[in-house]
């Protein structure tokens, strides 16, 4: 079965840091984008960051810009979000997936591969 699996979440508190990872099992990442996206409860899904694994090019969410960074290994098969400066509104379950297709949104619809997620909370 190919899908995502994250891990790396956990409580911190507002200010702090954490780096989700995201491991593709039963595919590669190659020719796709791979998307993080969260969701806070009582909330929609929503993008937080992508990347290509064509060219590396990434966006990020105005809500995250200057505090996400979203890297990716190809050898591992694995991509990355580090998450800086934290802050409450943060806090979601962070999931990753992928899509084939060149997309100018992070639309949930056009991804694929979703793994369980995993709990980020930031609280003091």
């Amino acid at each position: 079965q190919s899908q995502f699996v994250e891990s790396g979440g956990g409580l911190v508190q507002p200010g702090g840091s954490l780096r989700l990872s995201c491991a593709a099992s039963g595919f590669t990442l190659e020719n796709y984008v791979i998307g993080w996206f969260r969701q806070a409860p009582g909330k929609e899904r929503e993008g937080v960051s992508h990347i290509s694994s064509i060219d590396d090019s990434t966006y990020y969410a105005d809500s995250v810009k200057g505090r996400f960074t979203i890297s990716r290994d190809g050898a591992k098969n694995t991509v990355y979000l580090q998450m800086n400066s934290l802050k409450p509104e943060d806090t979601a379950v962070y999931y990753c997936a992928a899509t084939p297709f060149s997309i100018t949104t992070m639309t949930v619809d056009l991804f694929y591969f979703w793994g369980q997620g995993t709990q980020v909370t930031v609280s003091s």
